[in-house]
């Protein structure tokens, strides 16, 4: 087909003779349109034609999947596609041109031209990625202030500003209840708002229509699972509920500039109830932004949408559409994987490819409010014939089901509801015989469950976002890729959600390990070995200082030249990490003391705001009115913000770094010692009341907790752990999301190990059951003390019980078989630990040389200044001429802000 070319002239050619362009114009600036661009870079470097981006936001492209995270500290720059993390962006081409705040206003086919708030754009080929827009439902009040829909950077920013706003509004006026939320639908964009609001503070109800959360993605059954995940997070969900209208009778609170009239204050249902409300989210679904191709006379779709062919294009072939505003296959697609496909297949046939659309995936895997969900394939078993295998664990909080042919062979799809780590591994395997019974990917790997082969076939697909396969991952490999950064650089697997980044992992390391590679486990540069090989080599040689440490066991390989070989930050906290598992004196002893990152050198965890934390230890949560009293008068002497944590603690935010020994002071003279609420250590041991009081007890878990926790207190890890210990099967220390569990029977203890809530939250799996109180002692000594002198840096229990030799059988094997011979040392170990134990504030309160290093600044006096004083400024401390900070201005900080 011969098209006009737009004549853009340029003269680099060798002989500077000029050349035509062929002009490309793409309307909309979002993931998928950056997607289309840098697919047509990377296929055609050299490429005769220039592209100009019209964007309707004043930015360049960002990643609208990480939009919450907005909340957690992360900037609008952090999230930019391509130049985030220093690479690349879109305009980094000469061939690019990028124009943010360039809405389009119209298309005209004819002239073929498209009229900007820049200008006038001729093209050769039109490109429309002009994505969606929030519905609004058709209700009274959704113009009210503090009404929100949730889709650009724009919207969150705005979020984010109303609820500072109603927050100081509510201080000022002497109200300190927390900010009240809805958000009005319960699909993937409502419990990610819910997260944002909760992310702000606020108190949060979701409001879902139908009668179940995710009703597009997960079953009734998984539904229910995700509905008690969510409540258990302290967010209220109404399902089957219809909202009518949202209300005021509030006079203006706040700024001018943030409202336009009274703000919304009421939600009433379809039922006639009504709660009051502070701020409302619309998330009630999305509607294709097709106005441009409408006026422009091409079809659009039966629920809209610019109606496109296989290869993406339109009635008009000079015109293509991609992603949400592309209707293909009879409608519109909302998930980021379709809409790079389509873009991969438009930059192809630019290119005078052959490329077409196969077919939309609608799997997905989400984490919402950190709960894991995902949905693949057939999720609702609607082929004929089609099985389901349910698994489904209610006080664990997980829901697995896999839809199977009737012969139970092929894999047709899934959902996966609070433990998705299988849908990577899973996913690739849709339409393909699993090779196994099904029931055997669902179960838990303590209960007899397996693990997925990574041996994949080369033509299956990994990486849904990107569309790569699994044999493109092993051709990176051949061609020189030798590490997963070059692989995902090279193949882009891995770079969008990350959700495959796993299975994508162990396929790079098999693929290695064929070609002879061999796999470095390498601490860092300065180090050769890996941190268990380290331990062990520490342990043997009994050296105590860093400075030993790295002449006889570092690197040999040459450093640079300003390198001293005093090590990183990597390798130096491991050193002092393995010196204190080893009992081998306190944490700022001599030479440990410069090894230590931020935390363990001050013993306190810094805060964003630069001041520190300070949480002493209560064992089983149990405490004194005494101490009680002394927490409160510390809190209210030094201005601390104080709030019960997860771990059942007292914590206090806000200290500065010359107050902390005077608080430990008093803290340790009310018999108060250190929880390492700062380290790589126990962080808590968690517990229900137990029998003492609960009537559904049948073991003392209060009193095992206290024992549990005096025992293991200040052991030094490669990681942080946590455990419960929970009185029955009602769970309510929640003991199997711990590293270590501890479930009361009626003939003793059942020990679970391996759970965390880490990034990927995994429940703990049986280790052992009906153990008597000296069994259980034992059992948890080994399997710590094997678990420390055998992970990796960082590496939790969860991770580190799947890689053990044999997995959970193995640990079993080494921990009750003593198949390593090894059980005796470890025993040892653990009863040195106990016996050489001290509280680390109380032992630096006794050192001058440790307390000088608790100063402001270098050259500060040893006695505070009288005069100077602090105040929080929307949650920042800075300088004052007197000391305004009080607790009543400190709980008139908004929550969010709060340090």
């Amino acid at each position: 087909m011969e098209t006009q070319t737009t004549q853009r002239q340029t003269a680099d050619l060798p002989s500077g003779r000029a050349r035509a362009l062929r002009e490309i114009v793409v309307v909309g600036a979002g993931m998928v349109a950056h997607r289309f661009v840098e697919a047509l870079c990377e296929r055609d470097p050299e490429g005769d034609w220039h592209v100009t981006v019209l964007g309707d936001e004043g930015r360049l492209p960002y990643d609208r999947v990480a939009l919450t995270s907005f909340f957690s500290g992360v900037s609008p720059t952090d999230l930019t596609l391509g130049g985030a993390d220093g690479g690349p962006t879109l305009a980094s081409d000469p061939r690019v041109t990028v124009l943010p705040d360039a809405r389009a206003t119209a298309v005209h086919r004819g002239s073929r031209t498209v009229t900007s708030a820049h200008g006038v754009h001729p093209y050769d080929s039109l490109v429309l990625a002009t994505g969606s827009t929030a519905a609004v439902p058709p209700f009274e009040g959704t113009d009210l202030p503090g009404v929100f829909v949730y889709r650009t950077l724009d919207d969150v920013a705005a979020l984010q500003a109303w609820v500072s706003a109603r927050t100081e509004h509510l201080a000022r006026t002497g109200d300190d209840r927390p900010l009240r939320g809805a958000v009005v639908g319960g699909g993937l964009l409502g419990l990610e708002a819910a997260g944002a609001l909760r992310a702000l503070g606020a108190q949060s109800t979701v409001v879902e229509f139908a009668d179940r959360l995710m009703a597009l993605q997960v079953d009734a059954g998984g539904g229910e699972s995700l509905r008690r995940l969510i409540t258990g997070l302290g967010i209220d969900v109404r399902t089957s509920t219809a909202t009518s209208a949202l209300l005021t009778d509030e006079p203006v609170f706040a700024d001018p500039t943030l409202t336009r009239g009274a703000p919304v204050s009421r939600m009433r249902f379809a039922s006639g109830d009504e709660i009051d409300v502070d701020v409302v989210v619309l998330a009630t679904g999305i509607r294709p932004r097709d106005e441009l191709a409408w006026a422009a006379g091409l079809e659009r779709g039966p629920r809209g949408g610019v109606v496109v062919d296989s290869t993406c294009r339109t009635a008009d072939p000079d015109v293509w559409a991609i992603g949400e505003v592309a209707c293909i296959e009879g409608g519109c697609v909302g998930l980021v994987a379709p809409g790079n496909t389509m873009a991969e297949i438009v930059a192809d046939q630019l290119l005078g490819g052959d490329s077409q659309y196969a077919g939309t995936d609608l799997s997905t895997k989400l984490k919402l409010l950190g709960v894991d969900v995902a949905s693949f394939g057939d999720a609702f078993a609607t082929t004929p014939g089609a099985l389901e295998v349910v698994y489904a664990d209610p006080i664990g909080g997980t829901y697995k089901k896999l839809v199977m042919s009737d012969d139970a062979k092929v894999l047709l799809g899934g959902v996966l509801v609070g433990d998705a780590s299988a849908y990577a591994s899973l996913r690739p395997m849709v339409g393909r015989e699993l090779g196994a019974d099904p029931a055997a990917y669902l179960v838990p790997e303590g209960a007899g469950g397996g693990v997925p082969s990574t041996d994949l076939p080369d033509d299956v697909v990994v990486c849904s976002c990107n569309n790569v396969t699994a044999g493109t991952v092993r051709q990176s490999v051949k061609d020189g890729a030798a590490s997963m950064g070059e692989v995902k650089a090279c193949t882009k697997a891995g770079a969008t959600c990350g959700s495959c980044i796993p299975l994508v992992s162990k396929i790079v390391d098999v693929e290695l390990r064929r070609s002879g590679v061999v796999v470095s486990k390498a601490l860092c540069e300065h180090f050769g070995m890996s941190r268990s090989q380290l331990f062990d080599a520490v342990r043997v040689t009994g050296l105590r200082t860093f400075s030993e440490i790295i002449a006889r066991h570092g690197s040999t390989v040459p450093l640079s030249a300003d390198d001293t070989s005093r090590g990183c930050i990597i390798c130096k906290p491991v050193v002092a990490s393995i010196l204190s598992s080893l009992d081998l004196g306190h944490v700022l002893d001599e030479d440990q003391g410069h090894l230590q990152d931020t935390n363990d050198h001050l013993m306190a965890n810094m805060q964003k705001d630069g001041s520190y934390s300070v949480i002493p230890r209560v064992p089983g949560g149990e405490i004194t009115p005494e101490k009680l009293l002394t927490i409160a008068e510390v809190a209210r002497d030094y201005g601390l913000y104080t709030r019960i944590t997860g771990g059942q603690r007292i914590a206090m935010f806000g200290a500065r770094i010359e107050q902390l020994p005077d608080i430990w002071r008093r803290l340790v003279d009310a018999g108060f010692e250190s929880g390492q609420a700062y380290g790589k250590s126990l962080r808590t041991v968690k517990s229900c009341v137990g029998s003492t009081w609960c009537r559904f007890g049948v073991q003392d878990s209060a009193a095992l907790a206290i024992k549990l926790e005096m025992r293991y207190r200040g052991v030094r890890s490669p990681h942080k752990f946590k455990v419960g210990v929970s009185g029955c099967a009602r769970e309510c220390a929640e003991a199997r999301g711990k590293d270590i569990g501890v479930i009361a029977t009626l003939k003793g203890w059942n020990l679970y190990v391996g759970g965390n809530g880490g990034f990927t939250p995994r429940h703990a799996d049986l280790l052992a059951e009906d153990l008597s109180e000296a069994e259980l002692y034992q059992a948890i000594d080994r399997f710590l003390m094997y678990y420390i002198r055998t992970a990796e840096r960082l590496q939790r229990t969860a991770a580190w019980v799947q890689e053990v030799d044999g997995g959970l059988d193995g640990v079993k094997q080494v921990i009750f078989e003593d198949s390593l011979g090894i059980c005796s040392d470890l025993d040892a170990a653990m009863s040195t630990h106990v016996e050489r134990y001290e509280d680390e504030w109380a032992s630096t309160l006794e050192d001058p040389e440790k307390l000088s290093r608790f100063a402001s600044f270098v050259n500060a006096p040893k006695e505070a200044d009288p005069d100077l004083a602090y105040i929080p400024v929307r949650g920042q401390v800075r300088p004052a001429a007197a000391d305004e900070r009080t607790s009543e201005t400190i709980a008139r900080t908004p929550l969010g802000a709060r340090p």
